[in-house]
C-alpha cells in the first residue's frame, strides 16, 4: 500500500462516526449490512450516513452493492489488512535484536 492511500484510509477512520460504522460492518462479517441496519444500530441520520459511507467507499474501506431495494455495505478486509501491514511493515527496524522480544511480551 502506498503512503498516500494509507493516509487517506486512516484519515477516514479518524472520524468517530466513520470508525463506528466500519467497526459495525466488520462485526457484521463478509455479508455486510444494509444501510438501514447501520442507520438503526448507530442512530445516524440518513443523509449524514450516506456522506460517511461515500467517503469510506472512495478510499476502498467498504463497497456498496444494490440488492433489491436495499444497499448492502461490505467491509473490505483485504484493504484493512493492507493498512495494518503498512503500519507494521517497518516495526522495530533499527532496534537491537534483544529489544524486539521485549516488545512482543508487552502485547500479551
Amino acid at each position: 500500500m502506498e503512503h498516500d492511500a494509507a493516509a487517506a484510509s486512516l484519515a477516514e477512520l479518524g472520524n468517530p462516526h466513520r470508525l463506528a460504522i466500519f467497526r459495525f460492518l466488520v462485526r457484521a462479517g463478509f455479508d455486510g449490512a444494509t444501510v438501514g441496519n447501520i442507520q438503526h444500530a448507530l442512530e445516524i441520520p440518513g443523509s449524514t450516513l450516506s456522506h460517511h459511507l461515500s467517503r469510506m467507499a472512495a478510499v476502498g474501506l467498504i463497497t456498496q452493492k444494490k440488492q433489491g431495494r436495499s444497499i448492502i455495505c461490505v467491509p473490505q478486509y483485504g484493504h484493512l489488512q493492507a493498512v495494518i501491514e503498512f503500519l507494521c511493515n517497518e516495526c522495530c527496524i533499527g532496534l537491537e535484536e534483544e529489544v524486539v522480544p521485549a516488545l512482543d511480551a508487552d502485547q500479551e
